[in-house]
């Protein structure tokens, strides 16, 4: 009896760690667990002021990446100030300190304005963080543990594209997923979807994909209930993909559903079953698609829900499916809501600046960080509700990142830390 009782405890208390962690205790890649950019904190504040900060720190370069946290380590990249090139950071989540920095020798090349070296956001895990790099001659990921010691580099060739790269890596079981794509006139470059062992960098698959407009998105993670987990891709090329993660074959695919580049990232609203794709063109959105997918014994179940234009489809910022309800914060500044079964139009605002950064929900509100570095709090409902704007003091391109706690706002050249305490 004793022992039994023991087993109980012993599971009861697995159960509840498992708990903890799935409420996003970790910040693990480009918004949080998943991508899905839903954190289950309690202690954000909806107000604050600049005393309200825990700490904000200078970086030693400017960035657009955001940041990710694993416990007490928050991890994002920066622009190189001494050299050509870009770094990898690890900050102490208690105070913003310097833990460690690596940096990277990287080929100067042409790009967008309002695009740089250290664009990218890493993604964590227990054991490492990793890295990715792009220019124009070389890609380079890196998986160094978290105390900065590299454990295995590997170098591709670079990405042919008007504006620069973008596209951040993620982690699906034992593999380390990214996207190498080029737009039409690359020649012999092929554009194709990688996946690599975590642990050593080896290769695992590769899907060739055609050249076409650049993609930037970041995949995600669907997993059906009683059914094998998919990767799922939004690219020019071939829309809306799910694929095997183990294996790297294609379940099914939407091809046509997104007539524009992608540089925002897939989301799923995984009760409803539901995926959602954006794609744009020149500074504004063009279509959102909302679509079911397929599964591997019936990939015709794929199919069109329904689209969306003009301020329901933003461009570069990834949209926000929460409680039947999906957000959109527009390139150009419109904030909008919609129903996720229907696409019916709720509402549509302009609260004020115009967006790069994603949106994160955080108990029942929304965080936003326009391009004026100004965070934007909106009430997460089917009625519009500003709770306020709160000025950062810089400009900012990045997406909140919300863990142990604490949120962490990325401007150009600074990292701020607010709310509770680090749990």
């Amino acid at each position: 009896m004793i022992d039994g009782m023991r087993v109980f405890n012993f599971s009861l208390f697995v159960g509840i760690f498992l708990a903890c962690s799935v409420q996003g205790q970790e910040w693990t890649r480009f918004r949080g667990p998943n991508g899905q950019g839903i954190s289950g904190a309690k202690t954000i504040p909806a107000q604050w002021t600049q005393d309200d900060y825990h700490w904000k720190v200078k970086l030693p370069g400017g960035g657009h990446g955001s940041p990710v946290i694993w416990k007490d380590k928050v991890f994002l990249t920066c622009q190189d100030s001494e050299s050509s090139g870009g770094m990898l950071l690890a900050l102490d989540g208690s105070d913003g300190h310097l833990l460690w920095s690596e940096r990277y020798k990287l080929t100067e090349y042409r790009h967008h304005r309002d695009n740089c070296l250290a664009v990218t956001t890493p993604v964590v895990d227990a054991d490492c963080v990793y890295v990715l790099w792009q220019t124009s001659k070389e890609a380079i990921l890196a998986a160094l543990d978290h105390s900065g010691n590299e454990i295995w580099q590997r170098t591709f060739p670079g990405i042919y594209s008007r504006f620069g790269p973008g596209n951040s890596p993620m982690l699906v079981n034992d593999i380390v997923v990214f996207t190498r794509e080029h737009r039409e006139g690359s020649h012999d470059l092929e554009s194709v979807w990688i996946a690599l062992d975590r642990k050593t960098g080896r290769d695992r698959w590769a899907v060739k994909r055609d050249n076409s407009q650049i993609s930037y998105s970041t995949p995600c993670v669907y997993s059906p209930e009683g059914r094998k987990p998919q990767l799922i891709f939004s690219s020019r090329a071939h829309g809306i993909t799910g694929i095997e993660p183990a294996t790297g074959r294609i379940i099914w695919e939407l091809p046509t559903v997104l007539p524009g580049r992608i540089v925002s990232s897939p989301i799923i609203a995984e009760t409803e079953g539901i995926i959602i794709a954006t794609c744009g063109k020149g500074g504004a959105g063009i279509q959102l698609a909302a679509v079911r997918p397929g599964y591997r014994d019936n990939p015709e179940r794929a199919k069109v829900i329904y689209t969306r234009r003009g301020n329901y489809a933003p461009y570069v910022p990834t949209p926000l499916a929460k409680d039947g309800l999906v957000f959109m914060f527009n390139d150009s500044g419109e904030v909008s809501c919609m129903r996720l079964e229907t696409g019916e139009a709720l509402w549509c605002e302009k609260p004020g600046g115009r967006f790069y950064g994603s949106p994160v929900w955080v108990n029942g509100l929304i965080y936003c960080i326009n391009r004026a570095g100004e965070v934007l709090v909106i009430k997460a409902a089917p009625t519009y509700e500003l709770v306020g704007i709160y000025p950062l003091g810089e400009p900012s391109q990045a997406t909140p990142a919300v863990a142990g706690g604490r949120m962490y706002l990325r401007t150009y050249e600074h990292l701020i830390s607010m709310g509770g305490k680090i749990q």
